[in-house]
């Protein structure tokens, strides 16, 4: 790989940095902001922060559009710099909203579901079709590969941002959060700029592959790679079935901890950096070598079982009482997520054509955000229910991670039955010839593979 080759592919890690800069500022920061300092009344700030999940179907439709309607010539970097100059203005919108919400009540509440609409719909255009360009970008095993590689910044991007945000808004002031909005918007932007302009591949194989994803409507191309595609359908329930697995747990941890084993704020605070540290070494590990080593059927089947272990580790450590034992699982369960969210996304890709790219990634997309929206709303619901039942915090959590494992149990059911060559989508490429397939996947003997060729 020579330098300037190398030089483009590490520019392009600054679009999910601040993906995940940004994330935390929306789901951290402002989320705590209205809630502690603000008082803005907790079920509104949900409301708030569930209308980006709400809106991830949308996805599809955005997928299409730049599989279909290129602008200024161009399928991918176009519509990934609107969607976060969308974003941005989301981001700025809402705090700033925020921050006068007493003096303009009712209408600050419409004019926040505005901007967080604007920031999730944003988030959703620039994210889907950055991944598009990604399957466009990369062939061969190097997609799976890369897509893996490319969250780890994201994941540094959420962990080094909860540190840097959390000083620059010491002390506390509405002027110096509105300072630090303007700065993560604009840095957003700027970055995603730099990380994006000038990468996608400019061919006459994606002219081609844009005219003839044109010929069909959304709908019908819904309906036919989707709807009537048992492949597609099993895959949807796997990838939503992984996710809520995988995050019901994300917002019961910290209580978990506080409740059963006594833990304090600031040790439950450091488990995010525990689960962090391991998500990014095992997805660091399985997009530099793992993958391509082994295949990501291998490494996402270890992922899901690992999870699978854990949870019942956390049930024992709380029946136990061992905090020590807690934080080692939780590290666990970071490596176990990264390997299975790894394997996940090099299936998805790997679902992926270069007629159809933004349009399948925007389907697993929306399939993975409403896992999450799931995920942490039944895991919720059911420890609310049962400590009120029983009043005994260990069985509401333990039922939760119970469950969470039988979901994992039900996700390595499903992938044992995926044969993704007999998809539409693979079959369309495969007829429309192998200049028009994303990574040759139909000429390997189809996605998901078991050998190391992957």
């Amino acid at each position: 790989m020579n330098v300037a080759r190398g030089l483009n592919y590490a520019r392009m890690a600054g679009f999910p940095f601040v993906l995940g800069l940004v994330g935390v500022f929306i789901t951290g920061t402002l989320n705590r902001v209205m809630i502690v300092e603000l008082s803005i009344p907790a079920t509104l700030v949900g409301l708030f922060l569930a209308v980006p999940l709400l809106f991830s179907p949308l996805r599809m439709w955005l997928g299409y559009r730049s599989d279909a309607f290129p602008l200024l010539g161009l399928r991918r970097e176009p519509y990934i710099l609107l969607g976060a100059l969308l974003s941005a203005v989301g981001v700025v919108l809402a705090t700033t909203l925020a921050i006068n919400s007493a003096s303009l009540a009712a209408l600050a509440v419409l004019g926040l579901l505005v901007a967080f609409m604007g920031y999730g719909v944003g988030k959703h255009l620039a994210s889907n079709t950055f991944e598009a360009l990604i399957a466009d970008k990369f062939e061969g095993d190097a997609r799976s590969r890369a897509i893996t590689l490319y969250k780890v910044p994201m994941f540094v991007g959420i962990i080094g941002g909860a540190i840097v945000l959390g000083r620059l808004l010491e002390p506390f002031t509405a002027g110096r959060l509105i300072a630090v909005a303007f700065g993560v918007a604009a840095l957003a932007f700027v970055l995603t700029g730099i990380a994006v302009l000038r990468q996608e591949p400019r061919t006459r194989r994606a002219e081609a592959a844009s005219r003839r994803a044109a010929r069909t409507s959304f709908w019908l191309t819904f309906r036919d790679l989707i709807w009537r595609d048992r492949q597609a359908r099993l895959f949807f329930v796997f990838v939503m079935l992984s996710i809520v697995g995988t995050q019901a747990q994300d917002i019961l941890l910290e209580p978990f901890g506080a409740l059963v084993l006594g833990m304090s704020v600031s040790e439950t605070t450091r488990l995010t950096s525990y689960w962090g540290t391991g998500a990014i070494l095992s997805l660091a590990l399985s997009g530099g070598w793992l993958i391509k080593r082994f295949g990501y059927r291998p490494v996402l089947r270890i992922g899901l079982t690992a999870n699978i272990l854990v949870f019942l580790g956390i049930i024992a450590a709380g029946a136990l009482g061992s905090v020590g034992m807690f934080r080692g699982l939780v590290l666990v369960l970071g490596l176990g997520t990264g390997l299975a969210f790894a394997g996940a996304l090099a299936a998805v890709i790997d679902f992926t054509t270069l007629v159809r790219a933004g349009f399948l990634m925007g389907v697993w997309g929306a399939a993975s955000e409403l896992g999450e929206a799931v995920g942490n709303l039944f895991g919720g619901a059911i420890v609310d229910t049962l400590r009120g039942l029983t009043g005994n915090p260990l069985l509401a959590y333990g039922t939760v991670f119970v469950i969470e494992g039988l979901m994992l149990v039900g996700a390595l059911i499903l992938l044992s039955r995926i044969n993704v060559r007999e998809s539409v989508a693979l079959g369309e490429a495969s007829h429309e010839g192998d200049d028009l397939l994303g990574a040759g996947s139909a000429r390997q003997g189809g996605a998901l593979p078991e050998g190391a060729g992957r």
